[in-house]
């Protein structure tokens, strides 16, 4: 059963959504992914928020541009956590959505990542997860000390060749 909901309101938002379904995946957290308008289909949006928590779903990641209504209406109506992430717009480069996310009536609250956040979507919503879930909790961890050894490679790897030929590298 799928403990998170994956929803953007146009196929365009796939690209910073696949991002957090990547982590869920290498975490080994069901989730379920749709394209949902919440302006154009709005009978549609209602039914998959009102059923989220029937399906499973411990939290939802809801991406968004411009008005950027899909995350707050599923906070409205799912009574779990609710992950925004504003899509970076062509207009004004997406800070319209990141505030039509992030400011939200009191009692309505939206976790919001940054423009385009999807990884971090992902990992917020583990995170939550990981709270209930010892297993996902371990793996969260593992995959911090994947980060960091990464980083250590990366800092050894310069120290060893330069900063020039690292960045030739680096455009290969």
């Amino acid at each position: 059963m799928a403990k998170v909901g994956i929803v953007m309101g146009s196929d365009s938002d796939m690209p910073v959504m696949a991002q957090a379904a990547a982590i869920l995946e290498k975490l080994g957290i069901d989730f379920e992914m749709t394209v949902i308008s919440a302006h154009r289909e709005p009978d549609v949006f209602f039914e998959y928020a009102k059923s989220a928590e029937s399906k499973g779903f411990k939290v939802i990641i809801a991406g968004a541009g411009k008005a950027a209504h899909l995350p707050g209406m599923c906070a409205a109506l799912f009574p779990m956590p609710v992950i925004g992430i504003p899509m970076k717009t062509s207009d004004l480069g997406g800070v319209d959505s990141l505030y039509s996310i992030v400011q939200m009536p009191s009692g309505i609250p939206v976790a919001t990542v940054a423009i385009n956040g999807g990884a971090n979507a992902g990992i917020l919503a583990a995170k939550i997860l990981a709270t209930s879930d010892g297993e996902i909790l371990e793996k969260l961890k593992n995959y911090s000390e994947e980060m960091k050894n990464d980083v250590v490679k990366k800092a050894e790897k310069l120290d060893e060749i330069g900063y020039k030929a690292y960045l030739e590298q680096m455009k290969k």
